[in-house]
């Protein structure tokens, strides 16, 4: 599971903080810089006021901010929902907020120290206020009855069905491992109601990069599709989701995207249509990557914003910041990022 993401822990620099953010804003080609450390970014509007997560560098620890401005993220309230320590759980990744009919919903990934047994997990907050409020454990959700494994949970509600997407493999690794994306309906947000549906997996060329150009690898072969994001067009028409392709720990990192109207039978393989080009690559100047991306609206509504991964190697290793920026739409109402 790209090593179990222990590439990616290494890559942080050790004993950073989980709330070290920028104290001022960089604007760079339009974005601003938001944390100089961090990964998986996710945030939702509420009320006119944004709720942030992130996978904090500093461990195996949820955290959420609350700001009125994207911007000054780093700065505004933030409090410690779930450690280690007081689950149980390890391997604490890839969290995201929702509010769905009124309450909080904090989806994530852990596990009980063994990898092979990872899985989804939601907690639930049934106050208005989630920086206050109490989270209270609702459990694995069930992804598969042959094997409950599972990477990186978003939902999304459509027509008002409830869809979770999330990345998991086909079957357990053996020489090799691939990840791919899916779909289910949810009869809740915490069950799942349809079997799972693949949705995506490594075909291309860009998707399946594993080696690094100086021979840095992981141990057997990782294709990767991974952390969906799923979101829809301003008009509501269409229902997209991107996501990351390639290994993490190279510099081949990009971001692939599915299609589907939101008409259609949404756990129906055949409504998607997959692009066979990557929406971003990795800068061939810069060595800079975008991935992991959340669609977020502007507090006024006049401008849609990205909040991204950026990714970089230098000597000294790698470099993963939180930063954002506007994105636009086409006329047929797609992103353009």
């Amino acid at each position: 599971m790209k090593l179990l993401h222990s590439l990616r822990i290494v890559c942080f620099i050790l004993g950073i903080s989980c709330f070290a953010g920028c104290n001022h804003q960089t604007r760079e080609n339009e974005s601003t810089l938001l944390f100089q450390q961090g990964c998986y970014p996710f945030a939702c509007l509420e009320d006119g006021s944004y709720y942030f997560t992130m996978q904090c560098p500093s461990g195996d620890t949820i955290a959420i901010w609350k700001t009125d401005e994207l911007e000054h993220l780093a700065q505004g309230e933030h409090r410690t929902v779930i450690t280690s320590r007081e689950s149980g759980l390890e391997h604490i990744w890839a969290p995201e907020l929702h509010r769905i009919d009124g309450v909080w919903y904090l989806y994530f990934e852990a596990d009980n120290g063994n990898t092979d047994t990872h899985q989804l997990y939601v907690m639930a907050c049934s106050d208005e206020d989630p920086m206050k409020g109490k989270f209270e454990m609702k459990g694995a959700i069930k992804t598969s009855e042959e094997w409950n494994f599972g990477l990186h949970p978003t939902v999304l509600q459509v027509n008002r069905q409830l869809y979770l997407f999330w990345s998991g493999w086909p079957k357990r690794r053996a020489e090799t491992e691939t990840q791919c994306i899916y779909i289910a309906r949810m009869e809740n947000p915490w069950t799942t109601s349809s079997e799972r549906v693949l949705l995506s997996q490594p075909e291309y060329e860009w998707e399946r990069q594993w080696i690094n150009p100086d021979g840095n690898r992981s141990a057997y072969p990782i294709y990767v599709n991974e952390n969906p994001q799923a979101f829809l067009s301003p008009d509501g028409r269409r229902v997209f989701v991107c996501y990351s392709a390639s290994g993490i720990w190279t510099v081949y990192t990009s971001l692939g995207m599915l299609s589907a109207s939101s008409t259609s039978d949404l756990t129906d393989p055949h409504s998607w249509t997959k692009a066979s080009e990557p929406l971003i690559s990795p800068d061939s100047v810069t060595g800079i990557a975008i991935s992991n991306i959340c669609v977020v609206p502007s507090s006024d509504g006049q401008q849609t914003l990205l909040l991204y991964e950026a990714k970089q190697r230098t000597e000294q290793g790698e470099n993963r910041q939180i930063r954002l920026r506007p994105m636009g739409w086409t006329a047929e109402g797609a992103p353009r990022f």
